[in-house]
């Protein structure tokens, strides 16, 4: 069994154990409907339930990981992890409200199962859960250390909502820049894994530049992570993605390589701004324009040079023992992934 694996096994039920004591406290004051949206969302109720439908956990596991490999002890640092995971999980049921999103891990959303109302105050619950599980910390954790904790938590939120916000207004926009596209990325996507790893060093007490490498890391990792997504969207299999490559072309989302393909008034410009694609049939030789103007290359090489980064700042951090090696199985995969 590898480091990984070992430390899957004994980490990810914690989380679980964690999380569902913490979601429970929405089942009071009559709300047994609240507490069965939240455990369906959460993959652990309804039909379908399960292992696919949680997700991989890969934040929580950052956590922890990053606890142990700064010297920590990662079961202290299980209220914290489950803090992220679920103020992860509040931001994917607004996502969905707002990207009209139907459908997550092969399962109906929150929102079209019992409406919007009812979803945006899920939503809410789970992010009022986080910032609870986040001050469970204490005890044994100092005060002094969790309200720091909390500190980087509330300050991802407001990264998380700043990203959203961008990600939303740019789809009105006609012109979005490779630039505009970083500073989405930099909260929508970055910002959590960046929390996760530094949450980690922060709860091993580590030095405050073993703090900033592993911040680093995390925001390198996050970069890297959106810039491959990007990629597998268009030019990935959809056998192993599970996901069509169609999509991201034809719902004209702001990827990228468009994003890169638009700034050089090409053919696929010409053709983007023909109108939108109407058919499946109609997006390859949109995403053939792409990358005869240079945007596949461009992506892969941009997202090479972003995983090299992130693997450096994870060098720089100096991670420790088992729990260091598996943080650079879990960083690798992630980064070199296919699906």
């Amino acid at each position: 069994m590898t480091a990984l694996a070992n430390f899957q096994q004994q980490m990810i039920p914690a989380v679980e154990e964690a999380m569902q004591a913490v979601v429970d406290r929405a089942r009071s004051q009559g709300c047994t409907e609240l507490h069965t949206m939240l455990t369906y969302h959460l993959g652990w109720s309804g039909e379908g339930a399960g292992p696919a439908a949680r997700g991989k956990r890969v934040r929580p596991l950052l956590v922890l990981l990053s606890t142990a490999a700064a010297g920590g002890e990662w079961h202290r640092a299980v209220p914290a992890a489950a803090a992220v995971e679920l103020l992860h999980n509040f931001s994917l049921i607004h996502d969905d409200i707002e990207d009209h999103g139907e459908t997550r891990r092969g399962r109906p959303t929150v929102w079209t199962k019992w409406g919007v109302p009812l979803a945006i105050n899920g939503g809410d619950a789970l992010f009022a859960l986080a910032n609870i599980a986040m001050l469970e910390l204490y005890p044994p954790v100092d005060v002094e250390t969790t309200l720091i904790a909390t500190r980087i938590l509330l300050q991802t939120v407001l990264r998380l909502t700043q990203g959203q916000h961008l990600d939303i207004s740019y789809e009105a926009r006609e012109n979005v820049s490779v630039d505009d596209y970083w500073r989405m990325v930099e909260g929508k996507t970055a910002a959590l894994l960046a929390a996760s790893t530094e949450l980690g060093a922060v709860l091993a007490k580590a030095e405050e530049s073993t703090r900033r490498a592993y911040h680093e890391f995390g925001r390198m990792l996050g970069l890297a992570f959106q810039a491959w997504d990007d990629y597998l969207g268009i030019w990935g299999d959809a056998a192993l993605t599970g996901k069509s490559t169609t999509g991201d072309l034809m719902e004209r989302k702001k990827t990228l390589p468009v994003v890169y393909g638009l700034a050089q008034e090409g053919e696929f410009a010409r053709r983007w701004h023909a109108g939108e694609p109407h058919t499946p049939e109609e997006v390859p030789a949109l995403a053939h324009a792409l990358e005869t103007d240079g945007a596949k290359a461009y992506t892969q090489a941009v997202a090479a040079r972003l995983t090299s980064q992130a693997l450096a700042a994870l060098e720089q951090a100096q991670p420790q023992g088992d729990a260091g090696q598996a943080l650079r199985t879990l960083a690798e995969r992630l980064l070199q992934r296919q699906n």
